[in-house]
């Protein structure tokens, strides 16, 4: 994974940093991304479960949940679902990240409640750039 330029200019003043979640079971990819995702200003927390991971969106009430699709026992596709029954899902962006990228994976994860379906390995810039996007249209 290659270090992303700086996309801090693409916020706008005073929408300060978003609360992000990111959970994945493969330790170095989601301390990685967190680190990535913290130096844009953004606070993080990681679960290393899906379960652990609904605990987080309880406690934590992220404005951005970036889940792995293939974490064992409960799957992103069941976190994300979980998510979005919850009052903070109807305004949260939910990003898949997987190593599957088929048209059918897509409407699967569409199905779930992702918003966005990032195929592994993700590029940092581009997952940081729809995240900005995203934060930019909330504050508008």
């Amino acid at each position: 994974m290659s270090a992303p330029t700086s996309l801090s200019s693409l916020q706008p003043p005073g929408s300060g940093p978003l609360r992000v979640l990111i959970a994945d079971d493969h330790v170095d990819a989601v301390e990685t991304l967190a680190m990535l995702v913290s130096l844009e200003g953004h606070a993080v927390e990681v679960a290393r479960s899906g379960e652990e991971a609904l605990e987080l969106v309880a406690r934590f009430h992220p404005d951005v949940s970036i889940l792995d699709i293939g974490m064992p026992g409960l799957d992103g596709h069941a976190v994300a679902h979980r998510i979005r029954q919850t009052p903070q899902g109807a305004h949260m962006l939910i990003v898949a990240l997987t190593g599957r990228s088929e048209a059918e994976d897509k409407l699967r994860a569409r199905a779930s409640g992702f918003d966005e379906h990032f195929t592994k390995p993700v590029d940092p810039t581009r997952l940081l750039q729809r995240i900005a996007a995203w934060q930019h249209g909330r504050s508008s």
